[in-house]
């Protein structure tokens, strides 16, 4: 609208009449007083799926500012009705999917979309997606801190039909600083354990592990990451002499007593013990029976629901 003399609309309302529709059209923040807040509901999901989408970067080379961007985005801070009903924090679609599906209209009426158990099976399948299609290959040729690129990429390939995707993820990015997670080796408080080895480093619930291969010993596996076998056999919770299992996770560092917050239960399978369990989830063993009022003593049966936190 025109401003000119005798108009109701002074310079100062269509200002406040302004920032009012940027608050509602875009949650990515709020306006007040002329400046611009962080969305308290975008903080809360970074805090608690930034050590998820960190782990999937260590495994998958994806930046875990992308991860967290496109998840707050899709999902709408986890409150979308699609992620509600099934857990996908990614948007994706069936496309040969074999497992649960549910129905949401999107570009189209009744689509359908994947779903999961859980935000950390989204995430892991989000990478997977990535990872394993020939559209996406090119992205992995870029710097893992080179989040621009990677969402006109993104964008590029065909992920999202929304014009303005790239956009939005490098807004994200940057209004809530997320590319600090892309140099974890240089940003977070934990030091990330650098292997001279054969064994890859992973990082789950504020925690590193190795997955020990054949052969392997604490005595091996401390030599390489710099840490005594006697105190990696501990944190684990085990013999300094103890076989190893090719496969097993071993942690590096003293494990939490609590999962990380986007896992609460978990529902027992065939061959899993206690500690199989503890080690999944990097928590101490003796808090998981305390979580669970657990005598030492209690046979484990398969479909028992462990509360993990």
């Amino acid at each position: 609208m025109p401003i000119h003399r005798g108009s109701h609309i002074t310079i100062t309302a269509m200002s406040v009449l302004f920032m009012l529709t940027l608050t509602i059209s875009s949650p990515l923040y709020v306006v007040a007083s002329d400046k611009v807040k962080r969305n308290a509901v975008y903080e809360k999901y970074f805090d608690k799926y930034k050590d998820l989408a960190v782990e999937q970067m260590q495994k998958y080379k994806i930046p875990a500012s992308i991860t967290l961007a496109q998840g707050v985005f899709e999902s709408g801070a986890g409150t979308s009705q699609l992620t509600k009903k099934s857990n996908n924090h990614f948007g994706i679609k069936c496309h040969n999917w074999k497992g649960k599906t549910v129905y949401y209209d999107d570009d189209k009426r009744g689509e359908c979309f994947r779903a999961y158990k859980n935000a950390a099976e989204s995430y892991e399948d989000h990478s997977k997606f990535l990872v394993t299609s020939k559209r996406y290959s090119k992205l992995f040729e870029l710097k893992i801190t080179d989040y621009k690129g990677w969402a006109q990429g993104l964008k590029a390939c065909g992920y999202a039909t929304n014009p303005h995707y790239a956009r939005k993820l490098i807004e994200i990015i940057e209004l809530y600083n997320l590319d600090q997670y892309d140099r974890a080796k240089g940003k977070n408080k934990k030091r990330v354990p650098l292997s001279g080895g054969p064994h890859e480093v992973y990082f789950q619930n504020n925690n590193y592990y190795v997955l020990a291969r054949e052969g392997d010993t604490f005595e091996s596996i401390g030599e390489e990451m710099g840490v005594k076998k006697k105190k990696l056999a501990r944190y684990n919770e085990r013999g300094v002499e103890d076989y190893l299992e090719p496969g097993e996770i071993i942690y590096l560092e003293r494990k939490s007593v609590r999962a990380s917050e986007e896992y609460e239960y978990h529902t027992v399978k065939a061959g899993e013990s206690m500690y199989s369990i503890a080690q999944q989830y990097g928590i101490r063993l003796k808090s998981l029976y305390q979580l669970n009022r657990m005598s030492v003593n209690y046979s484990l049966q398969v479909g028992d629901e462990l509360r993990l936190r």
